[in-house]
This record gives structure tokens, C-alpha cells and sequence, in this order.
């Protein structure tokens, strides 16, 4: 994945880069990739990078030989690419101040504004200076970097650029290796990694530097999830910028779950929610192994017999939410209950059957990673060239969903776009399976080994 793409980043964006670890490497990746695609880049710095940094870029101009605001527009169009710096002194490049470049984004025509805006003595990991970061108000996305290989490092100052606020807030062992929890605490807390970012930025961490094994990906990933129980935080980017393909392996997202139990489920004579299912019921046995994927929010839609539904559900920290036309509606109007009330912040959600009690973890998380790594922004099982539950809809899709007259499914939405459907093979046709009938009740017991 680029980038770019895992930034999403707009025209007419102002892009802050902070932290450590990369965060030169990361601006020149983001500006060449956008050059490529047509954008007319402008790049700086608020603080100080060294001379050599200048050679990165195909062309370059001081403060003091912009002579007007057309003329910076002409090396835009020339070049693709421009970097703004004040002066040099003593091989380092003294940077511009926040309010010069919040007058070039009102006076310049460039796509895109690109900032390196504090220092780390290209040391992995961070705590900013009481002046750092430095980050001008108008800023639309700020891009914290970490450099994942001080894990294992020792904590002390040949790792870390300015330790004693890091050991002043959390007292972590001096000299003890890094521990993945403890650069979450840090990028994530708004005294450290996301001190002086202004309210309105977006915020997307990245954490660079990562290998490609299956360990160092699973590591990144648990640091990224902890990352994202910070609200200020939109998504983690988790990669490698100097990789020459595909930087990023993946972006690390909320995701919710909607559970579907409201139907009236009138060809099996009573509710397929509170069916048995070994020593619990269906919907206790869903939302139990549904909790186990740490989701970021889950919501059980209810209907028929919701408050029994809702009483088998009281040992989990989970939501009810009743649908009070649930007798009319069908899953449509289950489905539009339970996307309204997910969190804000949840950026897709898995949609789950109530008479689909043997949930996969295993296939369910390749249906996250296939999200996550960019493959589609609508990913579903399959098995067979059959589509199965639980789909995976991205937030972009829901306006849509919600909008859908009487009578319609939520398939309509999903089969308008085939092209951003991605598809994970399931090992067998337990995704297609459901309980409609006292039979298939029985034939699915049989087949989890349950009579």
C-alpha cells in the first residue's frame, strides 16, 4: 500500500510530521509518491534537518529568493517538488516559522503541504521538548512516527531523544528493553507523542521501521490497537518507508460489530437467538466469541423477544439496541438500528447473523487483515464462489445502506460495487449455513458435535 493511501490524504492538505524514527524518509516518501500522481508538492521544516537532507529534493529555494507568490508557483509547475528553508548555518537547515507557512497555503497554489516540524537526532523514539512539536495551527493531518526497532532496546539516551519526560510520567526501568506496551503509552498520550497537535488535525500514526516477518507484523499490529484506544486517534499506519513497493503493510482501523437478533424467526416456532447451543444460548455463544476479537464496539440488535435477548446478554459489557420494526422491517431495518448506533470513531463494521453460532476467529481475523492491508473496503467470506457472513463494510457505505427504501437489503449497496468487494476463502460452508427450520437446528448441532 502507498503511502498516500494510507494517509488518505486530500488536495489542499497541510501534513505534520512529528516523532521519531523516520520522519524525513516518511515526508520524502509521501512527496515523491504524490509528485508522481500529478500533485504539486511543497515541502518544509519548522525546525532544523541536516544540509545534506536538500540534495532529497529537485529543487530548492530560501525565503529570501521567493520573490512573489507566482514565482513559487512557476517552480512548482518546473519541478513537482519544492522545499522551503530560511537559511543553512553550520551543515543544518533552519527551517521557516508556523505563520510563513500558514501565509504560503493562503498565497501559494501548491496540492499539498508537507512539514517536518520537530527533531530527534535520527534516534527511534521520542518525547518532545516543552517547545516541540512545532505545528502550525491551520494543519490538517498529523503524522506522529515511531520507529518500531527500538523495541528491545534499552530505555535510556542512545535510544531515546529525551528521556526524562518519558521516566517522569511513567517511571519505566532505565536500561530495561522497550517493551511494545510502552511505546503505545507513549505515541498515544497527549503530554508525549500528541503534545501540541492542534484540535482539528487529523491524527494517524506511523509506525515505521517494521520487518516483514510474521512476528514483527503481529507486534506492530497489538501496538496499533493500543494506540487506537486513543480517541484523538484516527487510524495506524504500520510499515517500512523505505521500501521501494508497497511501504505500508497495513492500516490499522476501528471496527465495530453488529450483531443481527431481531427477527421473528417464524419457521423455527421460536427464537433462534435463544435456541440452546451447548450450555449456553446462540446469542450467548456469538457475542462470547465475538468479544474474544477485541473489536473497538459491538451493538446487538434486538426485536422479537428482546427483552429475553437481552437478559442472556447481561454477563457481557455489550450493547442492546431495540429495533422497533423489527416485525416489518426485516434485516434491513435491524441492520440501520445497529449502524447508527456504533461509535463515531468506528470506521467499518462486521455484520454477524444470530443463527450463525459457530464464529471463526481465525477466519474472521483474515477478514480484518484483508481490510487492513488495503485488499477491499468491503471484504466477506466465501466458500465455494458463495458469499458468506460475516461481511465486513467499510463506513463509506453506510449512508447508502441507511438510505435504502422499504423492501430493499443491504446486498443491493454491497453488489454495486464488485470491484471493492475482497474475498477470503473460508475452509468450509459453515459461512452459508443457517437456522431457519427445527431440521437445520438440529443438522447444525449435529455437526458442532453438540447431540
Amino acid at each position: 500500500m502507498f503511502l498516500s493511501k494510507a494517509l488518505d490524504v486530500q488536495r489542499g492538505e497541510m501534513v505534520a510530521f512529528i516523532g521519531a524514527g523516520g520522519k524525513t524518509s516518511a515526508m520524502l516518501r509521501l512527496a515523491y509518491e504524490l509528485k508522481i500522481q500529478g500533485w504539486r508538492v511543497l515541502a518544509t521544516t519548522t525546525t532544523r534537518i541536516a544540509e545534506k537532507e536538500l540534495r532529497a529534493f529537485p529543487h530548492t529555494l530560501t525565503t529570501e529568493q521567493i520573490r512573489s507568490p507566482q514565482a513559487l508557483s512557476t517552480a512548482l509547475n518546473q519541478y513537482g517538488l519544492v522545499f522551503i528553508y530560511e537559511r543553512t548555518w553550520g551543515g543544518k537547515v533552519i527551517g521557516v516559522s508556523p505563520e510563513y507557512i500558514s501565509t504560503l497555503a493562503d498565497r501559494v497554489d501548491s496540492d499539498t503541504i508537507l512539514i517536518e516540524a520537530d527533531g530527534s537526532r535520527r534516534l527511534p523514539l521520542k518525547a518532545p521538548q516543552k517547545h516541540e512539536p512545532v505545528i502550525p495551527d491551520d494543519a490538517s493531518l498529523v503524522v506522529p512516527v515511531v520507529g518500531m526497532n527500538a523495541i528491545g532496546q534499552p530505555l535510556n539516551n542512545e535510544t531515546v531523544y529525551n528521556l526524562a519526560p518519558i521516566v517522569e510520567r511513567y517511571g519505566f526501568p532505565v536500561e530495561m528493553p522497550i517493551q511494545p506496551a510502552w511505546v503505545a503509552q507513549i505515541v498515544r498520550d497527549e503530554t508525549l507523542g500528541l503534545q501540541g497537535i492542534p484540535p482539528r488535525a487529523r491524527v494517524v500514526p506511523l509506525l515505521n521501521q517494521v520487518g516483514s516477518s510474521v512476528l514483527e507484523r503481529l507486534k506492530a499490529r497489538r501496538v496499533a490497537q493500543m494506540i487506537l484506544k486513543q480517541p484523538r486517534v484516527e487510524s495506524v499506519a504500520i510499515g517500512r518507508v523505505r521500501r521501494k513497493k508497497s511501504p505500508i503493510y497495513e492500516v490499522q482501523r476501528r471496527v465495530g460489530a453488529v450483531v443481527l437478533a431481531g427477527g421473528l424467526s417464524k419457521r423455527m416456532g421460536r427464537s433462534k437467538p435463544l435456541l440452546p447451543w451447548g450450555h449456553k444460548t446462540v446469542i450467548e455463544t456469538i457475542v462470547e466469541r465475538v468479544t474474544l476479537l477485541r473489536l473497538s464496539d459491538m451493538v446487538v440488535v434486538t426485536g422479537h423477544e428482546a427483552p429475553k435477548v437481552s437478559a442472556a446478554l447481561q454477563k457481557f459489557t455489550v450493547r442492546s439496541i431495540h429495533n422497533p420494526d423489527y416485525a416489518t422491517g426485516e434485516m434491513l431495518s435491524s441492520m440501520k438500528t445497529g449502524l447508527k448506533a456504533l461509535h463515531h470513531s468506528v470506521s467499518a463494521c462486521l455484520v454477524f447473523l444470530s443463527d450463525q453460532p459457530n464464529v471463526n476467529a481465525r477466519l474472521v481475523t483474515e477478514i480484518l487483515i484483508a481490510y487492513a492491508e488495503g485488499r477491499g473496503t468491503i471484504v466477506a467470506p466465501s466458500y465455494n464462489m458463495r458469499r458468506g457472513h460475516p461481511i465486513l463494510i467499510d463506513r463509506r457505505y453506510w449512508s447508502e445502506i441507511l438510505d435504502l427504501p422499504d423492501g430493499s437489503a443491504p446486498r443491493d449497496v454491497i453488489n454495486a460495487y464488485p470491484d471493492e468487494i475482497a474475498y477470503v476463502a473460508a475452509r468450509d460452508d459453515s459461512i452459508l449455513m443457517d437456522m431457519d427450520t427445527p431440521e437445520e437446528y438440529r443438522q447444525a448441532l449435529r455437526r458442532a458435535g453438540l447431540i
